[in-house]
């Protein structure tokens, strides 16, 4: 009994933030102004500007995904390599711009990368042209990449330092190369990790709107950012929330696939 009133102030949290949020985006995500019953909130994504913003929004989440995965799994590898010490180390050195404030890290490489930023500017002190690199998709892929890389980097490598040494020597012991040790043993069992990092950097690569604010300006919009302005420029909550609701979908995907792949939770990192 004692047990089950320990768990009270955890329950009244979830019911608090999370129950009640979610039920009040259903609400207004399948009502209208008057709270009559309708769907056409949850269609509206269909229209031409929302169907933009979602598959822009995709695409450029699914990139950043890969960029993620291609330059974390190898420095996994690294970490691996280095041993528990000197790779918690380097982990936590890492991780540590993850303590700055999101935004302050974001505003950071709007200065480096803006018209008259450092980059450029040492470029003109080079006396070579200046390049237009804020306000593009390849800034907005920068920023994902910078901000979520460390969620994909520590499920692997979490997964990667889990794997006995004696699994990797057996195998090299039976003739296997360097590849066949890599491409048999260790990327089947890091699976989990990689399945893990793949949802904790598309999903929330997906539903941003702050660095496609700051590093893509008001020339490429999201499908977070036009969540966002109907909550605060339009006050369309009742839109704002049916396409929210579709944008669930997608973390159920991620749910069921983490469900599947990630069954103990190896790839859990944090």
């Amino acid at each position: 009994m004692s047990k089950k009133l320990l768990s009270g102030p955890y329950i009244l949290w979830m019911i608090g933030f999370t129950i009640i949020p979610l039920a009040l985006i259903v609400y207004y995500g399948m009502t209208d102004r008057t709270g009559a019953f309708t769907l056409e909130n949850i269609m509206a994504i269909a229209t031409a500007e929302h169907a933009k913003a979602l598959w822009l929004s995709l695409g450029l989440s699914l990139v950043s995904t890969i960029v993620c995965l291609l330059l974390a799994y190898p420095l996994a590898m690294i970490l691996r390599s280095k041993g528990v010490g000197a790779g918690g180390f380097i982990v936590f050195i890492f991780i540590l711009p993850m303590w700055m404030n999101f935004l302050l890290r974001t505003l950071a490489w709007q200065t480096l990368l803006e018209k008259g930023g450092v980059i450029n500017g040492i470029l003109t002190a080079l006396h070579l042209p200046t390049q237009n690199l804020i306000n593009t998709p390849a800034a907005i892929i920068l920023g994902m990449v910078y901000n979520f890389m460390p969620f994909m980097v520590l499920p692997i490598y979490n997964v990667l330092s889990k794997i006995d040494d004696n699994t990797i020597n057996a195998a090299k012991d039976l003739g296997a190369n360097s590849f066949q040790t890599f491409w048999h043993i260790l990327l089947p069992l890091s699976v989990p990790g990689i399945i893990s990092g793949i949802n904790m950097v598309f999903v929330p690569a997906l539903t941003t709107f702050v660095i496609s604010n700051l590093l893509g300006g008001s020339k490429i919009l999201l499908v977070g950012n036009v969540i966002e302005q109907e909550f605060t420029k339009g006050s369309n909550w009742h839109l704002g929330s049916g396409l929210s609701l579709v944008l669930m979908v997608f973390i159920l995907i991620s749910m069921a696939l983490i469900a599947k792949y990630d069954k103990n939770g190896e790839g859990n990192a944090f």
